[in-house]
């Protein structure tokens, strides 16, 4: 059975950690370097860090943070945000990232997906997607980008396959209907890509309890979930440590790697 990963992820602007609703009204956490940090010690599986403006603002990924927090961590690193080539994908890696996350160029470029994979190996290469329910789209999914800004016309479903195709060793799912809002994860959604695609999948948006976690995992094939608002936003009556969430997960049965401390 393979163990499944919680992921803390880190959305970025001017090097601080933020947290939003639905992709609105971000509240300032923490600087990311100190908070990569503070999840690595309290043994999170893997990290994500998106430069959330870098797109809309077109411009590069802010490689200075990536590095600072590259320095706090040794776990799975992926980074994201202002990858327009292969030339930034290299400058990520160099700085510390593992993988590469693309999204909003991937929909301008898709070859971008082919070209890292080439280069750098299908696992080093995950395609990130923001989508949105609607009943214009054969999926009940659409495809967003620039931080679920513009919508692109693109049914979600037919688009993680064709990432699947191109060469994306693994797919996030960030549901914007339910991001921030604690009341969990959108499991039709999870439900849809697994049957869309064969590569690992990651769910984003909604968790808010532990229950949450032990739904995903038990009602879906997913493999990995981001916890972000659980561990560390304000907007929470309760934060998690990322142990209780892990023996939560283990007294149900659900295989995670466990927590030492």
């Amino acid at each position: 059975m393979l163990t499944k990963r919680l992921i803390a992820c880190f959305d970025i602007i001017d090097g601080r950690v933020t947290k939003a609703i639905r992709f609105q009204d971000n509240i300032d956490i923490a600087p990311a370097d100190k908070l990569a940090g503070a999840m690595y010690d309290a043994q999170i599986d893997e990290l994500i860090f998106y430069d959330i403006t870098a797109s809309a603002e077109k411009r590069g990924i802010d490689i200075e943070t990536v590095k600072k927090v590259a320095r706090q961590v040794f776990i799975p690193f992926t980074v994201g945000g202002g990858i327009k080539d292969l030339h930034d994908m290299y400058d990520a890696l160099k700085a510390g990232a593992e993988k590469i996350s693309v999204d909003s160029m991937a929909v301008r470029n898709p070859q971008i997906i082919a070209e890292g994979a080439k280069a750098f190996g299908s696992q080093c290469v995950v395609l990130s997607t923001q989508v949105k329910k609607t009943k214009k789209m054969p999926s009940g999914y659409e495809v967003y980008i620039d931080g679920a800004r513009l919508a692109t016309g693109l049914d979600a479903g037919e688009w993680i396959k064709r990432g699947q195709e191109l060469g994306a060793g693994e797919i996030c799912l960030n549901s914007i209907d339910n991001d921030g809002t604690l009341a969990g994860y959108d499991l039709e959604l999870m439900r849809l890509a697994e049957t869309a695609v064969s590569v690992p999948l990651i769910a984003s948006g909604g968790a808010g309890t532990p229950e949450h976690l032990r739904t995903l995992f038990t009602e879906t094939q997913t493999q990995a979930a981001i916890i972000s608002s659980m561990l560390y936003s304000p907007r929470m009556k309760k934060n998690y440590s990322v142990r209780e969430l892990k023996d939560h997960l283990i007294r149900n049965r659900i295989n995670v790697r466990p927590s030492g401390k």
